[in-house]
């Protein structure tokens, strides 16, 4: 759990199975933050939270959202796509959103399982992972035809307790996937058969991200860690190590095209404490590869709420996401 320095005792509040630790906030919501809060970066943003909200932020503003409030659950992992379109994946569900908000397609698990996690493939292919008791699975599904083209059985700790056995999953340049088994400790990368090519232990991973020098983002209880493919750890971050900001709960991480990397922060709406953390806590900052904040989000007050952060995505610059291949499938 990332607790942040205080002068005050700080203590740590238990959270139900599957939430982070919450910890008081300090009163440091009059700090100065640097970059240039909405107008630093243009970014998709939603968050695991009581609304299924997703923002589109361009020039400092919000230029688009999606708000859900006749779904289910909370938003785990959103993708916008290059044709406009948005993939959310939101515990009980999996939908893919037009920019006229119209729902194109859409998937709900069956009773007692959850998806945390969604990637598109192309324009007609979607992977999700389905935790679940007896097994979980990762599937890839024809979104036109509605077929299930690939399924494999991925390994849990504790098949009763679904909610905390995944949470995020991204595929590599190469066609393979790199899962965060949050419940096994560790980070695991298969090829389209299943079979484990790659893994590095990992206390609770959250997030996962392959990264263009080969080596791997994660994100766990410890902090951020990039390591390369022999275990190495080449560079990491701990929110001790900017003790002027708060943090409850670390979620991803993102290296952006000059060589910064981007942190964000989650707050538990369901915890006694969101009250006195939300208008104190960072949502995301930027840092240079000497750890030096040089942007940091902070946007809890109307018009411009974004409320909780789960996850990011930068539109700064024209990108294809859904350029991607599982094995095969593209």
């Amino acid at each position: 759990m990332f607790l942040s320095r205080s002068l005050s005792v700080i203590f740590v509040v238990l959270c139900a199975p599957g939430m982070r630790a919450q910890v008081p906030a300090p009163p440091s919501s009059s700090i100065s933050l640097p970059g240039q809060g909405l107008a630093g970066h243009d970014f998709l943003y939603a968050g695991e939270a009581h609304d299924r909200k997703v923002f589109v932020v361009r020039h400092g503003k919000i230029d688009w959202s999606y708000d859900d409030p006749q779904g289910k659950g909370e938003i785990s992992d959103a993708v916008l796509l290059s044709n406009g379109n948005l993939l959310i994946a939101h515990q009980y569900g999996v939908k893919l959103i037009s920019p006229e908000k119209k729902i194109l397609w859409s998937y709900d698990p069956p009773a007692g399982h959850e998806v945390h996690t969604a990637v598109p493939i192309g324009a007609s292919h979607v992977l999700y992972i389905q935790n679940g008791d007896p097994s979980a699975l990762l599937r890839v599904v024809n979104i036109g035809t509605g077929a299930v083209e690939k399924e494999l059985t991925l390994a849990v700790k504790h098949p009763v307790r679904v909610h905390t056995q995944f949470r995020h999953a991204r595929l590599t340049p190469e066609g393979t996937l790199l899962v965060a088994h949050m419940d096994l400790n560790k980070v695991v990368e298969y090829d389209a058969d299943g079979n484990e090519l790659w893994s590095f232990p990992a206390t609770s991973p959250w997030g996962v991200s392959p990264l263009e020098n080969g080596n791997v983002l994660i994100t766990d209880r410890i902090g951020v860690r990039e390591v390369n493919r022999r275990g190495d750890t080449v560079w990491s971050f701990t929110p001790a190590e900017v003790p002027e900001y708060h943090f409850t709960s670390l979620q991803q991480a993102w290296r952006l095209p000059n060589g910064n990397t981007v942190i964000n922060n989650w707050v538990n709406e369901w915890s006694k404490n969101y009250a006195a953390n939300g208008p104190h806590t960072i949502q995301a900052i930027e840092v240079t590869p000497e750890k030096k904040v040089v942007w940091a989000l902070r946007e809890w007050d109307p018009p411009t709420n974004l409320g909780p952060s789960t996850t990011l995505q930068f539109l700064d610059q024209p990108s294809a996401p859904e350029a991607v291949q599982f094995g095969d499938i593209r």
